[in-house]
């Protein structure tokens, strides 16, 4: 052999063993307990995570091996913890009862260990009963390798996590238990007098009168935005009041990004006088998009870059229930911090019957013909044909709703209605409306269009369709009529193209995330720009569809990430599987399972 061939070897083998052995190894060790916090004058008992509520930030560069102790502290309760939106072994994923994970025991450990596949923004929380509203959230960034931005329009001065949540002095199993007992506990902000003759000065008698005779036969009401009211909104965990600052000098550019690690608010986000470009959405790179606010589901994350031209602007993000704001300020530096008054609430909108999957005939049918309405011993939706879906189960679950006309309401709540006067007397139509001033541009996911092209764009092979809906008397939420302890898995061929079709059958909005693998949202762009989601917003009464290559052997995931939602049935286990010999196997051919042999497959659009 010779002396150059040797050392050809030899350099090779070096080279390929700097990047085997000697990637950087970035480790955390995360200590789970219970501790008193006061966020809101009351002290309570919370979940931290080294001492921290809510939990620290995670740092990670692409390319490196990601090691993260968890320690649980906790006495009597078992934890885990989900890397929301990483690519990884399901071993590595943090949900109990999938892929062999069995939850992390009180006073013992887990060690994650993975490859770090990617970079953006993301976050982390807990995947065992309530402990995400309790406390086990944070943030979750990785940046490009070396840190370099992936485009140069991404060049910034400062880097800043925009991390949004809403805490509640009530703990979540008591939230539960308020909900369990009536889903409507929470509904405080119902319609007034001055509401009714709104809409008559608006519509006219008569049809005030038909919509409000269908919206009392069905025992709804149109406020229903938001299952559980009575938050604090936190930037950062801190309080409006505490105010969280992000400091600048004049003439930087800022990245911020926003996560909305919130058990069950959506949030309309804007900065008065302050342009924003998007260029990410759940850490994916998109095309930038100019916009004045954008509206953010449960678990998205989307990331902006802004350039300050004043020396204070209010970062605003207003619950879409106008409860409240989650509020912080970004600051030249040497320069006095501004005391911003708090902002205006925008009118609330209300719930019309679109939003319900209804169109104008389907409502007038139902006003002349009451008896259209299936009672609730009519079949569940998992057994009625699609061409009656969109209407049958929310009827199917309305008629055995209490009737809240009959309800006394609470001095609490005559209270808070009659503070809120101003602010009840205007309302807008409809679940998207953000009532947005003329003029303003709000991000849509028809906005969204992937940097990079797609790898992968074949045309989808089959088509699963994911029901969402629900029955409120008991508080129950359903994936294709069925809660998650009573559903068969969905199971999807490795390798295959599929096309993932929601369809919500309810009155409310419902952030669906896919765990281990990125959705490509079909939103009107070109199949090599549509955008990669690992979260998708289904308003209620729509139809949302997005395409998947399922690259990622393993069980993963599929639920609702409104909190109870999924807590009370909105979930379901997709099962990525070989198929040899009409036997499934989420092991690869060639080999037997290994904790790590679920990172093979990742050379489509998600990288």
């Amino acid at each position: 052999m010779s002396t150059r061939l040797i050392q050809s070897l030899f350099v090779g083998a070096c080279l390929l063993s700097s990047n085997l052995v000697f990637a950087k190894v970035t480790e955390y060790h995360l200590n789970i307990a219970e501790n008193t916090v006061n966020i809101t004058g009351k002290p309570v008992k919370r979940i931290t995570v080294n001492g921290q509520f809510p939990a620290p930030l995670l740092e990670f560069e692409e390319g490196d091996d990601a090691v993260i102790y968890v320690h649980n502290n906790l006495k009597n309760q078992d934890s885990s913890v989900h890397w929301h939106g990483l690519l990884l072994p399901g071993i590595m994923d943090g949900v109990p009862g999938f892929n062999g994970f069995n939850g992390i025991k009180p006073q013992q450990d887990f060690v994650y260990r993975f490859k770090v596949r990617q970079s953006g923004t993301y976050w982390y929380h807990a995947h065992s009963k309530g402990q995400e509203q309790d406390g086990l959230y944070g943030a979750l960034v990785i940046y490009p390798k070396d840190k370099k931005p992936i485009v140069a329009t991404e060049k910034t001065d400062r880097d800043y996590v925009v991390m949004l949540s809403d805490f509640h002095e009530s703990s979540s199993d008591q939230i539960m238990k308020n909900l369990k007992k009536d889903a409507e506990y929470y509904q405080n902000k119902r319609e007034t007098i001055g509401d009714v003759f709104t809409q008559i000065k608006n519509q006219g008698l008569k049809s005030t009168w038909q919509d409000r005779r269908m919206w009392n036969h069905m025992r709804m009401l149109k406020t229903d935005l938001s299952d559980v009211s009575g938050y604090t909104f936190l930037v950062n965990g801190k309080t409006p009041e505490q105010n969280w600052l992000g400091n600048f000098k004049a003439g930087e550019k800022i990245r911020l990004r926003f996560i909305n690690a919130s058990a069950m608010s959506f949030f309309d986000v804007r900065i008065p006088n302050l342009k924003m470009t998007v260029v990410s959405a759940d850490g994916q790179a998109v095309q930038p998009v100019p916009v004045d606010e954008f509206r953010i589901g449960t678990a998205e994350t989307y990331d902006v870059i802004v350039e300050p031209k004043q020396e204070n602007y209010q970062i605003q993000a207003e619950s879409i229930d106008r409860t409240g704001f989650a509020l912080a300020t970004l600051h030249q530096e040497n320069t006095p911090i501004a005391k911003f008054p708090e902002p205006q609430a925008r009118p609330r909108a209300l719930l019309t019957m679109q939003d319900m999957g209804m169109d104008h005939a389907s409502h007038q049918d139902m006003q002349m013909n009451p008896s259209t309405a299936p009672m609730s011993n009519q079949p569940s939706m998992a057994t009625a044909d699609h061409d009656h879906m969109m209407m049958t189960e929310q009827h199917h679950q309305s008629m055995s709703m209490p009737d809240h006309m009959d309800k006394q309401e609470d001095p609490e709540t005559k209270t808070k209605l009659q503070s809120n006067k101003e602010n009840t007397a205007k309302t807008v139509q409809g679940w998207a409306n953000a009532a947005t001033p003329t003029g303003d541009k709000a991000l849509t996911y028809q906005d969204l269009k992937s940097l990079k092209p797609q790898q992968d764009t074949r045309e989808p092979s089959s088509e699963l369709v994911i029901n969402l809906g629900g029955t409120m008397e008991r508080y129950i939420w359903t994936i294709n009529g069925k809660k998650f302890t009573e559903a068969e898995p969905l199971k999807v061929k490795y390798g295959e193209r599929i096309r993932l079709k929601f369809v919500n059958n309810s009155m409310m909005a419902h952030p669906m995330h896919l765990h281990g693998m990125f959705m490509q949202l079909e939103n009107g762009q070109p199949s090599e720009y549509m955008p990669n989601k690992h979260t998708i917003v289904v308003p209620p009464g729509k139809t949302v569809t997005a395409l998947l290559t399922a690259d990622e052997l393993g069980e993963w995931a599929i639920h609702c990430h409104l909190l109870y939602h999924m807590s009370a049935g909105m979930m379901n286990k997709l099962i990525v599987a070989n198929v040899a010999n009409g036997n499934l196997s989420t092991a690869p051919i060639s080999q037997q399972a290994t904790p790590d042999s679920t990172e093979k497959g990742a050379e489509h659009a998600h990288h």
